[in-house]
């Protein structure tokens, strides 16, 4: 074997561990703090960077049928502004109204700006985008296919937001296109999935994050009161922005999500379609669960869009059962939610999924409010969503086919670099 075989041996091996066993940040809490600690909400902002606003108002919606026509009726309603960040706009029945919303707002002089991503919203380049520009909607692709982006072509933004004159936002799990409102063979029944109206001083906040990648994608700079302007406060929700995008090496969705699983005292709920937890997330909660606090999970079941991603999350789900984590798997249509509710005090609603890609890849937004009310709010939907789901036992998981037995650690190793 020539030097020239050898070193290329040595390159191909290293570049193998790079690629798939290079360790992630062990992520662990110097010293656990209540989320009823009344420095606990002081630490989670400022480990999260970001601005407590008081004096909110939160309206929690279910489904498709329930946040697609609330968010066309405040698009109609618009008389200066409307930005959205989407990371599915995808062409159908769906589409095609909020398509004649916007152009209609567009001819009447509202402001309309459309962050989309290349990729999550691919189909969207065609006659729809042509209809979207020709009423004078302004149209931006978030890291498209261009030379000078390939190294940033894995970064994604996955943000779901709609921000109407400033004053009132729409955020959650939810894209636009039919998957969530209209049942098909392909697809079948509509996603499970929630979106929040958010009105108050935090609406500012998400103003922001929709305003930072128009300003990525394009270098304008959206100012005055059209876009930003004064909010007084209409109710009694505490809240702020977690913003993450891979310039955030320790993402603060991340550190959000270990802050208040591992504070909680009670409870812990997590709902989320795609439970790809790190090392150090499962280790997390495999301490919270021996602690005594009931921690409980749901993800999808059979019916999902991702079924390696299943394969991949089962894999692992021997340690948690063992240490008193319950998993539920969702039976009547795909879920799409990401909500966490921490004894019914926190809950976090918005796009992050507990898997790397929104870690580390993603650009993401979630909205943390500090609200007994809004969370007893998700949590009647979650309790409705357990009743509808199937617990997944460690003697059940141990009986899993061989073949998943023996695929699943190969998918998690791919799934991991996504």
């Amino acid at each position: 074997m020539d030097w020239l075989s050898i070193a290329g041996a040595v390159f191909l091996t290293w570049l193998v561990l790079v690629f798939f066993f290079t360790p992630g940040i062990n992520y662990h809490l110097a010293k656990r703090t209540s989320v009823h600690a009344d420095d606990f909400l002081y630490t989670l902002q400022s480990t999260c960077q970001a601005a407590l606003h008081h004096g909110n108002r939160v309206t929690v919606f279910t489904n498709g049928p329930e946040f697609y026509p609330a968010m066309l009726d405040a698009i109609r309603s618009a008389t200066r502004s409307v930005i959205m960040e989407c990371y599915i706009f995808q062409p159908g029945v769906i589409a095609d109204q909020f398509i004649d919303a916007l152009a209609e707002r567009s001819k009447l002089g509202v402001n309309v700006t459309i962050v989309v991503d290349w990729i999550g919203s691919f189909s969207l380049w065609g006659r729809p985008l042509r209809r979207l520009r020709k009423a004078k909607c302004r149209v931006k692709a978030y890291q498209s296919l261009e030379w000078h982006r390939l190294s940033r072509l894995n970064n994604r933004t996955h943000r779901e937001l709609v921000v109407i004159d400033g004053r009132i936002a729409f955020v959650g799990g939810a894209g636009i296109a039919d998957w969530w409102a209209v049942e098909s063979r392909h697809r079948g029944k509509p996603w499970r999935d929630t979106m929040a109206r958010v009105e108050g001083p935090v609406v500012a906040a998400l103003q922001g994050v929709a305003a930072e990648n128009w300003l990525e994608c394009c270098g304008e700079i959206l100012t005055g009161s059209e876009y930003f302007p004064n909010l007084e406060p209409v109710g009694d929700t505490t809240a702020f922005v977690i913003k993450s995008s891979p310039s955030d090496r320790a993402t603060a969705s991340r550190v959000a999500f270990q802050l208040l699983m591992e504070g909680a005292d009670h409870h812990v709920r997590i709902h989320t379609p795609y439970f790809l937890p790190d090392r150090a997330l499962r280790k997390a909660l495999v301490g919270v669960a021996r602690r005594g606090v009931a921690v409980s999970v749901i993800v999808p079941g059979r019916i999902t869009d991702q079924r390696w991603v299943r394969l991949a999350s089962r894999r692992m789900w021997g340690e948690l059962l063992r240490a008193g984590v319950r998993i539920h798997e969702y039976g009547p249509a795909m879920t799409h939610a990401k909500i966490l509710i921490a004894d019914e005090l926190w809950s976090v609603l918005g796009t992050t999924n507990i898997d790397n890609r929104s870690f580390e890849h993603n650009d993401e937004i979630n909205l943390a409010m500090r609200d007994p009310a809004v969370a007893a709010r998700l949590l009647q939907d979650y309790e409705r969503d357990l009743s509808e789901s199937e617990e997944v036992t460690l003697e059940h998981w141990q009986r899993r086919p061989l073949w998943e037995k023996v695929v699943g650690p190969f998918v998690w190793i791919l799934e991991r670099q996504q």
